[in-house]
This record gives structure tokens, sequence and C-alpha cells, in this order.
């Protein structure tokens, strides 16, 4: 299945610098019949902490699994990443091959095979086949160093283009850079991060410091993030940190740098997960969803998903409609504390509804021109107190279900 590039996509790949002591590769492992790399491989030098966040599926892959107790441990000596093949619901044969992965890596590394994080994306209830895993670490371990952009591709299954983003920031009198990796178009209603997503940086960090920065950088960016509602059984988002620039290992935001660094893991996870937005299966429309006024940030943030995650604003979006009305329904649906008579909605910088009813002597017209655009705004207030919340989402198409329709075809 050939897609065309996403509309919303950036014009380029943004150049993102190398991490001393974290070096990738990536291989043909031919998970499915195509012409491209579909195996990912990091190897990373000893010490390298680590942190990361995984799925709250119920049914979650054996990789998931796998990283789970591997984050126990905090240090890292390598990654590795298939696509293709999300090897989910796959009982003792997927976990079989998880660790033979783990097993296989950890020799070339030499390393503990607790150290070897492992994902895998594509298609659930099929088993990863060990003897194509095994034959495509063999290529990567051969493999010339790769770009982030030739790794990103590789992670990629319905991705229309590679997403990458970077920052650095200046820690204990050192520039340490973080550039990351993410892939996700469908199946996108992460529930702690996106589908796949991987962060390098050279700032040396405790692991325990490192894992709380991560959680709360996603709960303000893939957490705030929606394409159709659909929690993956494979979401994994790790933050790797090398330690090669230098600087005292942080450990509390007391430590000088602590602050600057936390602000660019934001950035990077934030323009990450926007991406993953941008290349929304099928999307055309880059939608911003405001909430304000709510009682509490979390009962905003499920009132922001409740209209992201509706099928009828999101159609109504893909047509160019200002039907606000759906908006409302939205909001109502949430279960949260709402009062009609105080709701105000807006699109772009127009006003159409307050206190409960239309504006009156509203015009359509500039809300028309609004809707046309690439980048939508709907912003809400609820006028019953202090807590606010932005998430982000895509217009659905008919595209999505042409995608979604030939999946396995």
């Amino acid at each position: 299945m050939s897609l065309e590039k996403s509309p919303l996509a950036p014009a380029t790949f943004p150049t993102l610098p190398e991490i001393t002591g974290a070096v990738p590769h990536v291989s043909r492992a031919r998970y499915k019949e195509w012409d491209r790399c579909d195996l990912t491989f990091v190897a990373m030098d000893e010490g390298t902490a680590v942190a990361g966040v995984t799925t709250r599926s119920l049914c979650p892959s054996p990789e998931v699994e796998w990283c789970r107790e591997a984050l126990k441990g905090g240090t890292a000596r390598a990654l590795v990443v298939n696509a293709g093949n999300a090897n989910a619901f796959t009982g003792n044969r997927g976990r079989a091959a998880v660790e033979a992965i783990a097993e296989k890596a950890a020799a070339h590394c030499g390393c503990a095979p607790t150290e070897v994080f492992i994902a895998s994306t594509g298609v659930i209830g099929v088993p990863l086949p060990i003897d194509k895993a095994e034959a495509g670490l063999e290529a990567a371990f051969t493999a010339p160093e790769a770009s982030w952009e030739d790794a990103a591709n590789a992670i990629g299954t319905t991705d229309t283009f590679a997403k990458g983003a970077t920052a650095s920031a200046v820690v204990d009198g050192k520039t340490v850079q973080i550039s990351g990796i993410v892939k996700g178009s469908g199946m996108i209603a992460p529930d702690m991060a996106t589908m796949l997503g991987f962060i390098f940086t050279d700032a040396a960090a405790q692991p325990t410091f490192l894992q709380e920065m991560l959680v709360a950088a996603v709960a303000r960016t893939f957490n705030c993030i929606t394409v159709d509602s659909d929690t993956s059984t494979s979401d994994t988002v790790l933050v790797f940190a090398t330690g090669k620039a230098g600087n005292t290992p942080l450990g509390s935001f007391d430590d000088p740098g602590a602050d600057a660094f936390a602000a660019a893991l934001d950035n990077v996870c934030g323009e990450l997960a926007h991406l993953v937005v941008r290349d929304g299966e099928g999307a055309s429309k880059f939608i911003e969803i405001s909430v304000g006024g709510a009682q509490s940030d979390e009962s905003a943030r499920k009132i922001a998903l409740s209209i992201a995650n509706s099928p009828l604003v999101k159609t109504a979006i893909a047509g160019e409609d200002a039907n606000w009305g759906r908006v409302v329904m939205a909001v109502g649906k949430a279960g949260e504390p709402a009062d009609r008579d105080r709701l105000s909605i807006r699109f772009g910088a127009t006003q159409v509804a307050k206190d409960g009813l239309a504006v009156e002597g509203y015009d359509e017209a500039p809300v028309a021109v609004h809707l046309k655009g690439q980048e939508i705004e709907i912003g809400v207030d609820l006028g019953l107190g202090d807590g606010r919340a932005t998430v982000w989402t895509c217009d659905l198409t008919h595209g999505y279900i042409s995608i979604n329709a030939d999946y396995r075809t």
C-alpha cells in the first residue's frame, strides 16, 4: 500500500545532531513485502541511563512487558525496533522472539539482555518471525552508521514522512543535545505516549530523575494528542542519556541546568507529538482545541479530548462546516462538570456562541475562511473555574477509512 505524503508534513526533516554514545543502524528484516529498511538497531555506550513510559492498554505486547521489566535496571546498551509486525497477542511465540532478540543484541554489545530495549509495530496477532529478526540484526550489526532520518523512516508503518525533533540546553556549563524520532499515524490515543518514540541525549542524568522529567513531559505532550481515539497495544516512548556531554549527572531540579534540560525535553516531545497528528491517517487539517474555565486542569483535558475524539466534530472540520453545535454535544457527553448557560465557543478568533446562545449578529464568513486553512483552532470556555488544557488532533476524512480498510493487504 503506497501512501501519499501528508499535506500537513513539514517541508524537510530537521537536522538532528549526532548524539555521542548512541549510534543508529538500519537493515532489511523483510517483515513485510516491501523494499525498505524495517529493523533499527541503536548501540549505546556503557553507562547510558534510560527512562520510559508504556501503554495503558490491558493487552500489551511482549515487547512492552519486556521494556517495563528492563526499565527497572535504569541502564541501556541497545535499542531494537521492528516495523511491520507488532508481535502483540502472540503468546509464548511472541515472548520467545523478544527473548531471542535480546540475547542476540546483548551478545553483540557485551551486556546483559535486560539492557536491550525492544519495540515492534505493525499488524497485531502475527508472531514475529525469529529467523527474520535474527537475520535483520546480523545485517544491522555490520551496516554502516545510519542517520537519524534513516532510523525515523525505518521505524514507520503507515507513516507518510519521517518525524524528528531536536533541542539543546546548557547543563552544568555544558551544552547538551537532544535528538528524537517518532512513528505513528493511526491507532493514536496514547494515554501514555505515542505509538513508538525514541529520544537520545548526551546529557548525564540519574535514571529516576530522567523518569520524573519524561513522565511530566508526556503528560503535557503525547498524552494530549489523538487521531482516532484508539490506544495501541505497543505504545512506548523511551529516553536514553549517554552522559557523554560531561555534565554532573542531573538528579533533581535543584541541579544547575535541570530546568533548562526539562524544558528542552518538553520541546522535543511536543514537536514529535504534533508531527504524529500532522501525519494522522488521511488528515487534511491540524486542529488545536483549547478548553478553559473548567473546574480543574484534568477536567479540561477530558473535555478537550471528548471534542477531539468526536467523529462528528472531526468530519465537520474535514468538510469545513462551522457546526459548533457538535462542539456543544462533545462538551456535554464528556462526563465532566459543565453548565450550558455559561458555555462559550470560538472558531479561530471568532466567538460563535456565548453564555449558552449563538452570538447575536454572528457572521459565519470569517469562520468559513478559517476552516478553509490547514491550521484550525477551537476554543471553549466553561465559565466554571481556572482549569485549562490544550489538545491536538486532526480531521477525519475518507482517507482514514481507505487506509484502514486495506491495512493488512
